[in-house]
């Protein structure tokens, strides 16, 4: 198993005081499945917040599971119908589980990392999001923590338009220039939940709440490819006027303080 590490090395990932490189990754742990076959290696790797609790474990495990299924057909039929051409080492893939935060007790949210290297010009990175209600066992979205997320409505609407100022500020941040271009790198984020970019609770630092909305953007997302991974916080303050009773409940304090030499 190829480690994860080499992406890391190209963009460095913090959310918001929660390193998920480094130390986490010093030791490569030992993958909870994995699949390795003359065509491909696979790996599927739950942090412990999330192999501490059973169901969430469970489900998790079986989404791996189908992803490396699916991933192994693939390399096989690849390597079957072009031998000539297939890389001698085959390809690597690997999902890591990664939790970023526990809100209330009952909300886990977390952040699904995909590495894939099929030997093109340079490895891939994915990135999606799962957000856990502890109490009703199962994923759910950010939906009832607003009174209505309509595509195209108020609040979709008021949350886009604050998604891209964070990501504006987050690039003049990293000294990027944000310019013009014949390629509007926006113009993908859309106003419903299905388009804006996959979503966590941000942590907070009251203990219990979370500090608003954090969007993660993969390589080529929102910027070229060498401008890396994008994670941005929307503040709970800038959606108040849109939460519903349970969002109000949810949300408080603000993110931890961040170093600025930090590269997400």
């Amino acid at each position: 198993m190829l480690p994860f590490a080499p992406i890391h090395n190209i963009v460095r990932i913090v959310v918001v005081g929660i390193s998920l490189t480094g130390a986490c990754f010093a030791a490569e742990p030992k993958p909870d499945f994995a699949i390795k076959t003359d065509a491909v290696d696979i790996g599927i790797i739950l942090d412990a917040t999330i192999k501490a609790n059973p169901a969430l474990a469970a489900d998790c495990l079986a989404e791996g599971k189908r992803y490396a299924s699916t991933q192994r057909k693939e390399a096989t039929d690849a390597k079957r119908s072009d031998p000539k051409y297939f890389p001698k080492d085959g390809y690597t893939f690997e999902r890591r589980y990664l939790t970023t935060s526990v809100v209330a007790g009952r909300y886990i949210s977390i952040l699904r990392e995909d590495y894939a290297n099929t030997h093109g010009a340079h490895p891939n990175t994915y990135v999606n999001t799962i957000l856990w209600d502890d109490v009703a066992k199962k994923r759910i979205s950010i939906r009832p923590f607003f009174k209505e997320t309509a595509d195209d409505g108020p609040t979709l609407k008021a949350m886009k338009k604050a998604v891209i100022v964070a990501l504006k500020a987050e690039k003049k941040r990293r000294g990027i220039m944000d310019t013009e271009s014949p390629l509007d790198w926006y113009e993908n984020i859309g106003a419903s939940l299905l388009k804006i970019g996959p979503v966590t609770l941000a942590p907070s630092t009251e203990s219990g709440k979370s500090s608003g909305l954090m969007f993660h953007y993969e390589p080529y997302a929102v910027g070229p490819y060498a401008e890396g991974r994008f994670d941005v916080v929307v503040p709970w303050q800038e959606l108040k006027p849109y939460l519903s009773a349970e969002g109000t409940a949810i949300f408080g304090g603000t993110s931890p303080k961040r170093d600025d030499n930090d590269q997400r």
